[in-house]
């Protein structure tokens, strides 16, 4: 059995560049799943609660939060242009946290009570904001990891510069013989 076949996910080595795969998949994943959400609700329905939360302009912000949101969330799904769409995706936490869910508290998850219809929660607290933020800044810092379409991009942008240079460098040869 090679070393390979023994390492463990705490060994790194093959398995460390596969960290942001699963990273990638819940955040992006999510983000689509709330977008997509508020669409099929209607946009009309995320508009009125903008509304009676006293934002300006809420039917403009309901669409820039839906369109972040599904365009944001597949962005990340691909690895593509992650730290371009992570600032607009931050903005959207940072608004639902702190008109939202702040005065909730810290917990997402709030168990009030179990009867015979099931478990009833109360309101939700930052805690899932604060974690889809680390996600998204985890990804930023570290890059989007394997399968991602910003390493076919810069893969491509290294091909096309070498080859310039190259091009270049046969050209000044050219010219000096």
């Amino acid at each position: 059995m090679s070393h390979a076949d023994r390492m463990t996910p705490h060994d790194g080595g093959a398995w460390k560049r596969w960290w942001a795969l699963p990273l990638r998949l819940i955040v992006g994943y999510g983000f689509f799943a709330h977008g997509f959400a508020k669409l099929v609700r209607g946009p009309e329905h995320f508009t009125s609660i903008l509304h009676n939360l006293g934002m300006s302009e809420p039917a403009m912000l309901a669409w820039a939060t839906i369109v972040t949101e599904l365009l944001g969330g597949l962005a990340i799904l691909a690895g593509a242009f992650v730290n371009w769409v992570s600032l607009p995706m931050g903005v959207v936490l940072a608004v639902a946290m702190f008109t939202v869910h702040l005065p909730n508290g810290f917990s997402s998850i709030k168990l009030q009570s179990v009867d015979t219809a099931g478990a009833h929660f109360g309101q939700p607290g930052y805690e899932t904001d604060l974690l889809y933020l680390a996600g998204i800044a985890a990804l930023v810092m570290g890059g989007p990891g394997p399968f991602a379409v910003d390493h076919m991009i810069a893969r491509a942008r290294a091909r096309r510069s070498q080859a310039r240079s190259s091009a270049r460098n046969a050209a000044v040869e050219e010219r000096t013989r």
